[in-house]
């Protein structure tokens, strides 16, 4: 089920990094094990804000985060990506309450004594993460599907079909579990990390969740007003040029920038309008630019 981690913390979307921790101080203070032995129901909520603590505190997971979205944020950061680097023992500490345990939360455990809720019998050796890039068009990115992918790793091939977030920009992760390395001791293998490398389009180029692509245009269409066709990520749309349309001239086309994707609407699509000289005339040509250069015009 969907998170709201803004939610979770009782704070806006536009929270500060304090906003975040004040409000994550005063819900651990409330929920911590140490003050609701064998509440169970205390216990959920301390992981809950613990959890939302975890991203929000993280200029980066955070980032990311409000980018693709809960659902898509959880197929690329595991449980122990999340709480990765986060110390919550110096919060705890001013309260005299327990730490979070090294065995779950990596370095969130350190300084702390351990609270039972967040300990765990030791774990059989996971195998390696493997780190593969993975090139993608424009076009299947900004609108999601799939993507065929040749494996070869541990003398093996195997095709897999990954699917494609809509939305996803490069740099960003999909974690493939299970498909990294093979663990000793028959552990838990490790996940396969697919790092996304969008090509560039030969017409549109992405700016955030907008879109922007050039149009060349007549003289005689800009001066006189018309229309010409775009090529937009849902098929050619025809647009109106405005009479007395300058080289420059933006013309937006709302919603068919990127699509919509996690917790973001629809990017818009902007035409930048190039007005086409023409380099040599006809002799009809140059007598009539000429008529028109006498009328000031």
């Amino acid at each position: 089920m969907a998170k709201d981690y803004y939610a979770s913390l009782g704070v806006a979307k536009t929270a500060s990094a304090d906003e975040i921790k004040k409000a994550y101080r005063k819900l651990a203070v409330k929920y911590h094990p140490d003050k609701n032995p064998g509440n169970k129901q205390a216990e959920e909520r301390f992981k809950e804000i613990s959890e939302a603590y975890a991203v929000l505190s993280d200029a980066d997971k955070r980032r990311q985060y409000d980018q693709v979205g809960d659902n898509v944020f959880h197929q690329q950061f595991s449980r122990e990506d999340i709480f990765q680097g986060t110390n919550f023992n110096d919060i705890f500490r001013e309260f005299g309450l327990g730490g979070m345990g090294d065995d779950l939360f990596g370095q969130a455990g350190r300084g702390g004594r351990r609270s039972n809720v967040f300990h765990q019998p030791p774990r059989s050796v996971r195998g390696k993460d493997y780190l593969m890039k993975l090139n993608l068009p424009l076009r299947l990115a900004l609108r999601g599907g799939e993507r065929s992918l040749h494996l070869r790793h541990e003398g093996r091939d195997e095709q897999l079909q990954v699917r494609i977030p809509a939305g996803i920009a490069s740099g960003q992760k999909l974690r493939i579990a299970g498909k990294g390395g093979p663990a000793p001791a028959g552990g838990e293998a490790g996940d396969l990390l697919l790092e996304i490398l969008v090509d560039s389009d030969p017409l549109l180029t992405r700016k955030g969740n907008d879109l922007h692509q050039r149009l060349t245009v007549s003289f005689s269409t800009a001066c006189l007003g018309g229309s010409a066709k775009v090529d937009t990520l849902d098929g050619e749309k025809r647009i109106k040029i405005p009479a007395g349309t300058a080289s420059g001239s933006k013309i937006r086309l709302k919603g068919h920038g990127v699509p919509a994707h996690g917790r973001h609407e629809a990017g818009d699509l902007y035409v930048t309008i190039e007005v086409q000289v023409p380099t040599s005339l006809s002799p009809s040509q140059k007598k009539l630019l000429e008529a028109l250069r006498d009328n000031d015009l």
